[in-house]
């Protein structure tokens, strides 16, 4: 709610693991380059519909993304898709097609409500603004453009869906019986 977005009633008392697995998280997460058709999969595969998946990716209407994650849209040529003054913003911001990893190089999906998820970043990928691959593919696939151009034109729907989604997410393959604690603090584990 602080973003300007949807208040999400979440279920409380989700377990969590008792190992971690960040060296495979990353198997499971949709890629920016990846396919949106890989993407709709991955997010299927927990549950998340086509309809969930275009609201979900709503998220990128908040942050940025550093340089290292967009220089294949511009360099060696610019992706036709990209809309030509948005292409030339990104090359202001990324002017190398090396930039450098641990330099604070990046550009916003959203120049005009950078902090707010809001539904600008639907209305930015039908005039080809779209910062990452798989955002501008939400924009040309048959099976996510109607959803696209909905969220473009109604705020509460986007919010209404995104929230929808989130909630599928977050009760996606809980643990059950002796697996895993409920934390009280969600950073360490309990004997910690």
């Amino acid at each position: 709610m602080q973003l300007g977005g949807p208040y999400i009633e979440m279920k409380t008392g989700r377990k969590d693991s008792l190992e971690s697995y960040a060296a495979i998280v990353e198997d499971f997460i949709p890629n920016h380059n990846d396919s949106i058709s890989l993407v709709i999969a991955r997010f299927g595969s927990i549950g998340v519909d086509i309809e969930g998946t275009v609201a979900l990716l709503g998220a990128h209407s908040v942050g940025r993304v550093h340089c290292v994650n967009i220089v294949n849209r511009i360099y060696p040529t610019v992706d036709p898709t990209l809309n030509p003054d948005y292409a030339n913003y990104l090359k202001r911001r990324c002017p190398t097609p090396n930039p450098d990893p641990e330099a604070v190089e990046y550009a916003r999906n959203d120049l005009e409500t950078p902090m707010v998820l809001d539904n600008m970043y639907y209305k930015h990928l039908l005039n080809h603004n779209g910062l990452l691959l798989v955002d501008q593919q939400l924009a040309s696939d048959p099976s996510t453009l109607p959803y696209v151009e909905i969220m473009a034109h109604d705020d509460t729907y986007f919010h209404d869906k995104f929230a929808r989604a989130m909630i599928v997410m977050s009760e996606n393959n809980p643990l059950t019986g002796d697996q895993g604690e409920i934390r009280k603090d969600c950073r360490r584990l309990n004997n910690s």
